[in-house]
């Protein structure tokens, strides 16, 4: 289910989700006098009070929590009718094709022309459905996705300040596309305990066992690439 346009969607909401939870945990602080000098107004940070930098994959939290299982399993079966559709589609125009090429010497100009143009017509049809369908399935994940991360942020706020940690910072992407380079999972990361965590308070069950590993992640929608139209075929002699 995750591609980079998914991965770059969603990165701001992660942040904005997090920073907003972080910054109502910390305002049952204690306020100053009413008669202490006013400071220059400054822009909230998310700050934890602990000493620990910690890490989360955020991708990974919400995609093996059992909620996220579940409604992205559904999501996968809601998608199938439309997957299968198109299959038919490129099945059609791979026949089409392969006529083309086994009977196109044998055929008149005329009807060597239609065949043409009906392979280049399907696939422009074919290409303007197939990417519908994606960009459908991208928006609904990032829908379940986002769903679900609402829930979860106080989930990690609390589970990191309970931890004593100062910072969370997320490893869903590798470096050099994070700014994490390294990082000891064993000792700082807290995605398994944030799952947990969730799972308890979601009280959503985990999913029946099934005879097939699922998907460490929502796979994009997927599509026989279908063979482009030949050019015009050289008149036989």
């Amino acid at each position: 289910m995750t591609s980079k346009l998914l991965r770059s969607l969603l990165a701001v909401a992660v942040i904005s989700m997090i920073s907003a939870w972080a910054q109502t945990a910390g305002a049952a602080a204690p306020t100053e006098p009413p008669n202490a000098p006013s400071a220059a107004p400054s822009a909230p940070v998310a700050t934890g009070t602990g000493t620990k930098i910690g890490t989360i994959n955020i991708e990974q939290a919400v995609l093996n929590t059992n909620e996220g299982q579940r409604d992205f399993a559904a999501l996968q079966k809601k998608l199938e009718p439309r997957q299968n559709e198109l299959k038919s589609q490129n099945d059609e125009l791979e026949s089409l094709q392969k006529q083309l090429d086994t009977q196109g010497p044998k055929l008149n100009d005329d009807a060597r022309a239609e065949l043409v143009r009906q392979i280049q017509d399907k696939k422009k049809a074919l290409d303007r459905a197939v990417q519908d369908f994606q960009e459908d399935g991208q928006n609904q994940q990032k829908e379940v996705f986002q769903r679900i991360l609402q829930k979860m942020a106080p989930v990690i706020v609390k589970d990191a300040q309970d931890g004593g940690y100062a910072m969370i910072v997320d490893t869903s992407n590798p470096w050099p596309q994070s700014p994490v380079l390294w990082y000891d999972g064993n000792k700082s990361d807290i995605t398994k305990a944030v799952i947990d965590l969730y799972n308890t308070q979601s009280g959503v069950p985990a999913p029946a066992a099934s005879p097939a590993a699922a998907p460490a992640k929502p796979a994009a929608p997927k599509t026989t690439t279908p063979k482009p139209a030949v050019s015009k075929p050289t008149t036989p002699q």
